[in-house]
């Protein structure tokens, strides 16, 4: 593999790592390596081209992560089939250098010359990119470590009873370790629910809730925009759900005091979805303040918080609650697989100081120890052992820096679309392109499914009519850099063609 695809220049201005990426992404898109194609071993192309092997490795790592490359463990790294992706992206080189030199963090706000992308020709193949949020990248996973985890939870004996009604304790007690370290909170593993996912944990709060609340059935505060399926999922074990306004920077206070006394507040301090604000540490003191004064429940979904790309993380509302009224919300399917269903509860401490609290801690183990656990034993002994094996650990090391990456080109590409704002890119596996009108919002959605892109209209995650806030949400962590790419000159086209028009309209 040398002559036009692989080339190291003593003389070349680039990086010995640039070039190989650059040379080895030419030889791909120009067709010289094709789709199944191995390449060499990282020791062996490190000798022929006299570079150290860890630049090789790095140079791989960063290809499969943009999807031009496939690599599996035990097995020859090899071109990936980049289908119609190929032809687009060879069409604009420009364009790609750009994507390539976009920053992975934002900094002092410091904002790259975004690619002038036109509209792409009627003829390009249609592809379909699916960027609704909600959807991480599984391409990082490491196999062997995956793998093993599943021989241990197939090696360990097959008990005659269902799993524990609260979760396997093996898994319990790696959660709460989990959490010390990740996030700061100091829990035990009896404190800890093991639930199928984020809405079935809210169906057991709401049950639980119920249980507390007889006489008229709790009132719980609900963000808007905010998380639709978790508001419905509440609705229908029994509460009455109230919506209370988000900003830019999450929910927002006055507007929760002016909603009346709750029972419960559901909110997503860490990364407000779908906004992506976060709520500053004296707003998060404030509304521990209000919760005590209303003896009210913080539910705090706590999702995808692994994911900072700005600014250092903040304490969670958990750690930070003197009295033991907050719930934590958590899942492994933003930082794992949603495929695996698997989510937990941290429940106030058996001796927390509001009896709201213990009341409701009592309510949702009665409610658990009625039924069985719902997440299966051996699912569970495997996500312990990829807990304990230090693997999850690794896993989001991994992808936090190709989220990064794929937010550099986000930034890159929409952040000056006149008439449009784009924000939500702190932290997180989303975007937020905000437009002027709804009208406008809904036509580029349709716009873009017709280009083979999906995306989420911002106006469906409101909690009252009508919505406050148009746009539409992008995901941009369970595709390749090349399907991004293509979405991006899409939405690109799409958005700015949409602004004339309004511009035309008003004028």
């Amino acid at each position: 593999m040398d002559g036009p695809i692989l080339a190291i220049a003593a003389d070349d201005a680039r990086p010995v790592g640039r070039q190989l990426v650059d040379g080895l992404r030419a030889g791909i898109l120009g067709g010289g390596l094709r789709a199944g194609d191995p390449l060499p071993s990282t020791r062996r192309l490190a000798d022929e081209l006299g570079v150290s092997r860890s630049t090789v490795v790095a140079a791989y790592e960063q290809l499969a992560g943009e999807g031009y490359l496939e690599t599996r463990q035990g097995a020859a790294t090899r071109v990936a089939d980049l289908g119609a992706h190929r032809t687009s992206g060879a069409a604009r080189p420009r364009e790609r250098e750009a994507r390539d030199r976009a920053p992975a963090g934002r900094g002092a706000r410091a904002t790259p010359p975004a690619p002038r992308v036109a509209p792409l020709p009627a003829s390009e193949p249609r592809v379909e990119v699916d960027l609704r949020p909600g959807r991480p990248s599984t391409a990082r996973i490491d196999a062997r470590a995956w793998r093993s985890a599943w021989r241990a939870a197939a090696a360990a004996p097959i008990p005659s009873d269902p799993p524990p009604a609260t979760g396997e304790p093996a898994l319990r007690a790696e959660l709460a370790d989990h959490l010390r370290v990740a996030r700061g909170i100091s829990c035990d593993a009896d404190d800890i629910v093991v639930t199928a996912g984020t809405s079935e944990a809210l169906a057991l709060l709401a049950t639980a809730l119920c249980r507390v609340r007889t006489e008229t059935g709790p009132r719980v505060a609900v963000e808007d925009p905010g998380y639709p399926d978790g508001a419905a999922v509440l609705r229908a074990h029994g509460a009455q759900t109230v919506p209370v306004s988000a900003d830019d920077d999450g929910l927002d206070l006055a507007a929760l005091a002016a909603a009346g006394p709750v029972d419960a507040v559901m909110v997503t301090p860490s990364h407000q979805y779908p906004l992506g604000g976060r709520l500053p540490v004296g707003d998060r003191l404030a509304l521990l303040d209000q919760a005590a004064r209303d003896d009210a429940i913080v539910l705090e979904d706590d999702y995808d918080s692994e994911y900072r790309h700005t600014g250092a993380p903040l304490p969670t509302l958990t750690s930070l609650d003197a009295d033991g009224r907050t719930v934590l919300v958590g899942s492994l399917s933003k930082v794992l697989t949603p495929w695996l269903r698997v989510g937990y509860l941290v429940l106030p401490p058996a001796g927390a100081r509001s009896a709201a609290a213990r009341a409701l801690r009592a309510a949702v183990l009665a409610v658990r120890s009625a039924e069985d656990g719902p997440v299966a034993g051996p699912v569970q002994l495997a996500v312990a052992h990829l807990l304990a094996s230090g693997a999850l650990r690794r896993h989001i090391a991994a992808t936090r820096r190709e989220y990064a990456h794929r937010r550099g080109l986000v930034l890159a590409a929409l952040d000056d679309l006149p008439g449009a704002r784009l924000h939500g890119l702190d932290g997180g596996l989303h975007a937020v392109l905000e437009l002027h009108s709804e009208a406008s919002a809904r036509r580029l959605v349709t716009d873009l499914a017709a280009d083979g892109v999906v995306v989420a209209p911002l106006a469906d995650y409101a909690a009252s009519a009508p919505p406050r806030r148009h746009g539409i949400v992008v995901g941009y962590a369970g595709v390749t850099d090349t399907a991004l790419a293509h979405a991006l000159a899409r939405i690109r086209a799409r958005a700015g063609r949409a602004a004339r028009a309004a511009r035309a309209a008003r004028a």
